[in-house]
């Protein structure tokens, strides 16, 4: 067995997005390659109403998928081909856009104001992006939840994890998407495929991972009396980690315990043509998508 090392770690920027929503993003819009077959992470963690309640009004996607993973709050969702429904606490929705979908996202937050969760982008092999469009919505219930012994909690949300596996299936990366919660100082290592790319994003707590080395923050720039020094941020809130080559990730828990997701997939290694939300391989597929989005034929007809 080999533990990945850490090749980068580094913070989510704030960023906006849709119609005027506050979030922070680990990755996307830079080097496709990096973390192939995923494309883009958000954090739209917030608990002010009027950074979010504007959402996301609709747009299209096509050739990736995109998982929408809820924590607190809702989210109402409906496309152009006359599905609709809503995402509570817990739930998950993974939308395999495929040949071209328009849609839109509308957070509502909880009695409390606050509405947290994440999505991510995953690519579609060539093959696979001009496919029927296909929706899994999964309730907080319906994804397995596993307890060992010293007190870590995974949620499966998609693959295979000590001997239970997640609700979504027929993914073309093949991916493991798990919701870790370790108690603090606990150490714990996880199988992963050696082939599959890997990162973490943590939300809560602090942790060291690929040794069991004390837990540490991230290694930031900031001005302190007027020069700039490097200082470690002790948060680890909103910090992504990129993992290198290898079968296990281990990970320490800080005095606050560390909870935070572990996402990995099979890499597609194709070209990438790539304007907001369409994803294709080549210029020439990406400007035949925006043709059919400006002259209304970008929905394919149902077969």
């Amino acid at each position: 067995m080999s533990i990945r090392p850490t090749l980068e770690t580094r913070k989510a920027r704030p960023t906006m997005e849709g119609a005027g929503v506050h979030l922070h993003r680990a990755f996307g819009f830079q080097d496709p390659s990096e973390l192939d077959p995923f494309l883009l992470f958000d954090d739209f963690r917030n608990d002010l109403p009027e950074h979010y309640l504007r959402g996301f009004p609709w747009h299209p996607h096509r050739g990736i998928e995109t998982i929408t993973y809820v924590l607190n709050g809702t989210v109402e969702h409906g496309d152009s081909l006359g599905n609709a429904g809503t995402l509570g606490a817990g739930d998950v929705q993974w939308m395999t856009a495929g040949s071209g979908i328009l849609h839109q996202e509308m957070p509502k937050g909880n009695a409390n104001g606050q509405m947290h969760g994440f999505q991510l982008w995953g690519n579609l092999p060539g093959s696979q992006k001009m496919t029927a469009p296909r929706y899994q919505d999964v309730q907080a219930g319906d994804i397995p939840e596993v307890i060992d012994d010293d007190g870590t909690v995974v949620r499966v949300i998609v693959g295979e994890f000590w001997g239970r596996t997640g609700p979504v299936d027929g993914i073309a990366a093949d991916p493991q998407y798990l919701d870790v919660s370790i108690p603090p100082g606990v150490t714990k290592t996880f199988r992963i495929d050696t082939y599959r790319r890997a990162f973490a994003y943590v939300f809560a707590g602090q942790g060291a991972f690929a040794d069991a080395s004390a837990p540490s923050g991230v290694l930031l720039e900031k001005e302190v009396m007027g020069e700039e020094v490097n200082i470690r941020d002790m948060s680890g809130d909103r910090t992504l980690v990129r993992f290198g080559t290898g079968d296990e990730v281990t990970v320490q828990a800080g005095a606050e315990g560390v909870r935070f997701l572990l996402i990995s997939g099979a890499p597609i290694q194709e070209p990438v043509a790539w304007h907001g939300p369409i994803v294709m391989n080549t210029q020439e597929e990406l400007r035949q998508a925006m043709r059919e989005l400006r002259n209304g034929c970008f929905i394919k007809p149902a077969h």
